[in-house]
């Protein structure tokens, strides 16, 4: 499998769980995206030792150019931000706007976070690139993982998440005895949580998904993403 040397084993297993079937249509078919290659990115860049927690998303982009297989990562965002405030492309993003103006937030760089204020924001320590934001959730120990790891149309995102449980199961059962935290947002938390065994070390934090915007205000998000440096530059 083309991941990290650390992940190899245990994604092996667990890309061994999935159905005769779906791994054919996988490793034959090139109708989905992302693609054999890049579906288990997040497992690529991000080394099993310094894994700390997994944020899991849905379903990847449902545009080959945005679905690059990381959760909240969208390959189509040049910019974060512009002398108007969030990019164009960011604002065209629900969850990825609603989560930076979060940060902002919990930051303590804004108080309110309005396009006008994140114009006028100071943003010579902060990011400015997608890909820059991929690596901030990597030092902070974040694996950004889909539950879902292809896309096809729209239809098909059941299928795929049902095909991808086993898969899922198998990685959960595979780190249930190590103190890793599991960030489950929205109605994805009780389809993880069921994968779960019934002994396990996992953390698990609860909140809204960063679609509804109730998650730039919510005090328990605030508060675990407060003490992270996801926005900051590395100077």
């Amino acid at each position: 499998m083309n991941v990290h040397e650390s992940w190899r084993e245990i994604i092996e297993r667990a890309y061994g769980a999935l159905e005769p079937k779906y791994r054919e249509f996988l490793e034959t078919k090139s109708g989905y995206f992302p693609n054999f290659n890049n579906f288990l990115n997040a497992f690529k860049t991000l080394p099993r030792a310094r894994t700390k927690s997994i944020l899991f998303g849905q379903d990847p982009y449902p545009r080959r150019e945005s679905a690059i297989g990381y959760a909240f990562i969208d390959g189509a965002v040049k910019t974060l931000f512009c002398d108007k405030g969030l990019s164009r492309e960011v604002n065209r993003a629900t969850s990825l706007r609603n989560f930076i103006k979060m940060l902002l937030l919990s930051s303590k760089r804004l108080d309110e976070p309005t396009q006008e204020n994140i114009a006028r924001l100071d943003k010579k320590e902060l990011i400015n690139s997608i890909y820059e934001w991929r690596d901030n959730f990597e030092k902070e120990g974040i694996l950004l993982l889909n539950s879902a790891l292809v896309f096809t149309k729209k239809d098909d995102v059941k299928k795929h998440a049902k095909a991808f449980k086993p898969f899922m199961s198998a990685l959960l059962g595979e780190l249930a005895h190590e103190n890793i935290e599991l960030i489950l947002l929205g109605s994805i938390s009780k389809e993880i949580e069921a994968l779960l065994p019934p002994l396990h070390n996992f953390r698990l934090f609860h909140a809204a998904h960063p679609y509804n915007i109730e998650f730039i205000t919510d005090k328990k998000v605030l508060e675990r993403f407060g003490r992270t440096g996801l926005l900051k530059r590395c100077i």
